[in-house]
């Protein structure tokens, strides 16, 4: 089963037109032809069942025939994390992290980080084509790209605050107690310095360890959706 994506699809649309190099894959390299079944997201949790109306390999056309709004997970996984030095390290837990499932990544920039740039548009085609692979409805939200002491000073609503830390001395799976919104900080490979950890702190954020052993950045950042999965999907949804 192949997935695809198209942003500007809404509940209320009828027909759809594909752009030159989505038409070219679906009708030269599926081999799709006119009356036959395609499944399409917007990445905003709408599913549609389509048929193809017209083959074209330069602007294939289809026809929604249903479509679904798909319910949303109960709680919001946000994962802020320094870009690694490897571009592809970096890719990597963007990849997996969608398949994992998550709702909301920033790219943050800290003391100790050796990447201070990022290529979002390279980055967002990643999250889509994770997403269309995995078969989910919801594409994960990227954020620009954001300086340490600017990002843990806005304003995060009811989301509980946590910082991965090798000294601290909660583990992230007993300080997790919230069931609805999660935030998560993770450092460069340098990690985090003393001084940005108080300001975290001041700002309330709780810190916490997430392994006995040192973890490259995408792999803590990794452990530490897994851990959040676990601990949410355990807690009383009425607490």
């Amino acid at each position: 089963m192949n997935l695809f994506y198209a942003p500007d699809l809404t509940l209320n649309t009828d027909f759809y037109t594909f752009d030159k190099d989505e038409s070219r894959h679906i009708i030269k390299s599926l081999r799709k032809k006119n009356n036959d079944k395609l499944f399409l997201t917007n990445g905003l949790g709408v599913w549609f069942e389509a048929e193809i109306t017209d083959a074209n390999p330069k602007q294939t056309q289809i026809k929604i025939l249903s479509s679904q709004q798909k319910s949303a997970s109960p709680f919001n996984i946000h994962i802020a994390i320094a870009p690694t030095k490897s571009n592809e390290r970096y890719e990597w837990f963007l990849e997996k992290a969608t398949e994992i499932g998550i709702n909301e990544i920033t790219p943050i920039v800290s003391r100790y980080s050796e990447r201070k740039k990022i290529n979002k548009t390279r980055l967002d085609k990643i999250l889509v084509s994770a997403m269309k692979q995995s078969l989910q409805a919801y594409k994960p939200r990227l954020n620009d790209l954001i300086k340490l002491d600017d990002f843990i000073n806005q304003d995060f609503g009811t989301s509980q605050k946590l910082m991965a830390y090798c000294q601290a001395e909660d583990a992230l799976s007993s300080a997790i107690n919230s069931i609805q919104n999660i935030l998560i900080l993770i450092g460069p490979e340098g990690g985090f310095s003393d001084l940005e950890v108080q300001k975290a702190k001041d700002a309330g954020f709780l810190t916490t360890t997430i392994s006995p052993h040192r973890l490259r950045t995408e792999t803590a950042a990794l452990v530490s959706l897994m851990t959040a999965h676990f601990k949410l999907e355990s807690l009383p949804k009425n607490k």
